[in-house]
Order: C-alpha cells, then structure tokens, then sequence
C-alpha cells in the first residue's frame, strides 16, 4: 500500500521559511521521481517543484530561488525547503511519486499559511 505523508505546514510570516517534508512508504523510492504540488483556494493545482530518481530538480519558474527541493533516499523522503514565503504562497502542497511504470501517487496534503 502506497503512502505518502507530508509535514511541516503551518502558519509563517512573510518573509519567513518552511521545510516540508513527505515519507513514502509502498513505494521503490530510488527508483521514483517525487514532485511538490501546491493548490490554492479557488485555483488549479499547479507544479512546484521535481526531483528525478538520479537528483535533478526543477522548478516553477516563478519560484526559482526561493524554494529548494531535495531528497533522502536512505529515509525514503523528499523534502521542500522555502524561504522568503509570501502570501500568494498559501496554498495545500501535495507530494507525488512516479514510478517508473508512470503510475502516480499522491499524499493527502499540508496546508501552508503565509500571513502578510
């Protein structure tokens, strides 16, 4: 049974920093790509961020220099680090997985307040 859960949401000031984090069980971690999502009231679910299995990241370019994805695989986890939040950055952020079948797997979300 695949899982992914993810922490460290909450409320931060603008200008502020969070780290989420989201631990994947059922899954072959090495071997999957791991993506941010996030989803703002009223809007679309839109990328954050990517990691393939061997490391490499992209971004939104929107968000480039502010957010950092990263990954363990020996704790099975990916990480979102932010910084200089904002808040047009509130939103629920997802973690996903890919296998290498291309099948995709959600978590159930955390949710991110930046108060102005």
């Amino acid at each position: 049974q695949v899982q992914l859960v993810e922490s460290g949401g909450g409320l931060v000031q603008a200008g502020g920093s969070l780290r989420l984090s989201c631990a994947a069980s059922g899954i072959n971690f090495r071997l999957s790509a791991m993506h941010w999502y996030r989803q703002a009231a009223g809007r679309e679910r839109e990328l954050v961020a990517a990691i393939t299995r061997e490391g490499v990241s992209n971004y939104a370019d929107s968000l480039k220099g502010r957010f950092t994805i990263s990954r363990d695989n020996a704790k099975n986890t990916v990480f979102l680090q932010m910084s200089n939040l904002k808040p047009e950055d509130t939103a629920v952020y997802y973690c996903s997985s890919v296998s290498l079948l291309g099948l995709t797997s959600w978590g159930q979300g955390t949710q991110v307040t930046v108060s102005s």
